[in-house]
């Protein structure tokens, strides 16, 4: 990604914030609307206890996508205390609503007192932090940065093997593929915002989450795709007159679909972060672009490290790493998008105690992430393995045919 792509990121984030979401339209502070989120809650537990579980669910949903998500809540706690919290507390809300499914009315009440503990704990926590320039900073840096550097790995990763394959004249493509993501997203962030109540929040969940489950699929293909040119990019040396580009049309279309892949999903959740931030305060504005600027920045500088890397690292080496880091975020994805399709209830949730949340590699403590994720993790290592086994034969094929023509 070149420096005057971020430059349009940054571009398109004004745009799309010409249309800011009021996060405290109605409200003064945190606690406020903890307190009429305690009362859906509530009113959601008596709403089920009373024979009604669907209505009872509906209730939990309205907390969580007419409070949690739509007036930025769970964003501004992302940016001001941790992921890791956010998390804890999305699934708290999908607890609630499966216990109420069981029937099971002390689980559910447990959950339910759980969820509006959290949520007046982070509200304490974010009320009893006065708003301040640093604050204000730390917090847009973070939000560009943590949902850029996916984006920017799977980017810079591919313009990398493409260069470094001598195949420079492809980046174009995935350079526009990046920048139509862009466009999209900007687009995107209109409907979301132009949508209200709960099926704008649950649908928007089932987009991000069907768009990374496409993503996985696509980055597994080109994992592989790359991890098979490992050898060959060392074989084909020793025929002469054959270094030619070998990447095929459809792998072209392949790499550049992967990196609009990831930029589409991070763009638009990035413009409707900054929409919560921009709403959020009135006094540092300056800092929360200082800060969108100085994490583009960051981008631009992790993106100049892969590229120098790449050229650093001898053909092999660079070429099986790349592959395992397109890997690692395909796992990565792969738990994110189960995750993002959980919060929209298509997926189940099912608790796997002792695991924690690490938001950046897409682990989070429940079974239906966990255990593709360790499938994905298998069948990634047996293709590999399979890859350099094919890779071997190929080696020695092109030593035998190179000993040949020296004979010769």
């Amino acid at each position: 990604m070149r420096i005057r792509m971020l430059a349009a990121i940054a571009i398109l984030l004004v745009i799309a914030n010409i249309f800011p979401i009021q996060v405290f339209a109605a409200y003064e502070t945190w606690n406020q609307v903890v307190d009429d989120m305690e009362a859906v809650l509530n009113e959601s537990y008596e709403i089920y206890t009373s024979g009604d579980t669907e209505g009872g669910k509906d209730k939990v949903d309205e907390a969580y996508f007419g409070f949690y998500e739509k007036l930025g809540y769970e964003k501004t706690v992302m940016a001001y205390i941790s992921g890791d919290r956010a998390a804890k507390v999305e699934y708290e809300f999908s607890f609630a609503k499966k216990a109420m499914i069981a029937g099971d009315d002390a689980a559910a009440r447990e959950s339910l007192d759980n969820l509006i503990r959290y949520l007046r704990e982070d509200a304490i926590a974010l009320d009893g932090t006065e708003e301040s320039a640093p604050g204000v900073f730390v917090a847009a840096l973070l939000i560009i940065t943590r949902e850029g550097f996916e984006a920017i790995i799977v980017v810079g990763a591919i313009i990398a093997y493409l260069v470094k394959s001598g195949n420079k004249q492809h980046t174009k493509a995935v350079y526009i593929g990046s920048v139509i993501a862009l466009g999209f997203s900007v687009v995107m962030a209109f409907i979301l915002n132009a949508l209200t109540g709960a099926n704008a929040g649950e649908n928007q969940e089932i987009i991000e989450g069907f768009t990374m489950l496409v993503a996985v699929a696509v980055l597994f293909y080109v994992s592989n795709w790359m991890v098979s040119k490992a050898e060959s990019a060392v074989w084909m040396n020793y025929i002469e007159g054959m270094v030619q580009a070998s990447v095929t049309r459809g792998s072209v279309f392949s790499l550049a679909f992967a990196a609009f892949l990831a930029v589409f999903r991070e763009g638009a959740e990035t413009i409707l972060f900054y929409q919560a931030l921009l709403a959020g305060t009135d006094s540092y504005v300056n800092m929360i672009w200082l800060g969108l600027g100085v994490g583009c920045v960051v981008l631009v500088v992790i993106y100049v490290l892969i590229r120098v890397l790449s050229f650093r690292l001898p053909l092999k080496p660079f070429f099986l790493g790349t592959s395992v880091l397109l890997a690692v975020m395909c796992i990565s994805f792969l738990g994110s998008g189960i995750k993002e399709l959980q919060e929209g209830n298509m997926i189940s949730v099912t608790s796997a105690p002792g695991v924690g949340t690490v938001d950046i590699l897409g682990i989070y403590p429940t079974l239906e992430t966990l255990v593709p994720q360790i499938l994905l993790l298998v069948v990634t290592v047996f293709t590999f393995a399979i890859q350099m086994r094919k890779g071997k034969r190929l080696r020695a094929t092109a030593a035998e045919a190179a000993d040949n023509a020296a004979e010769q």
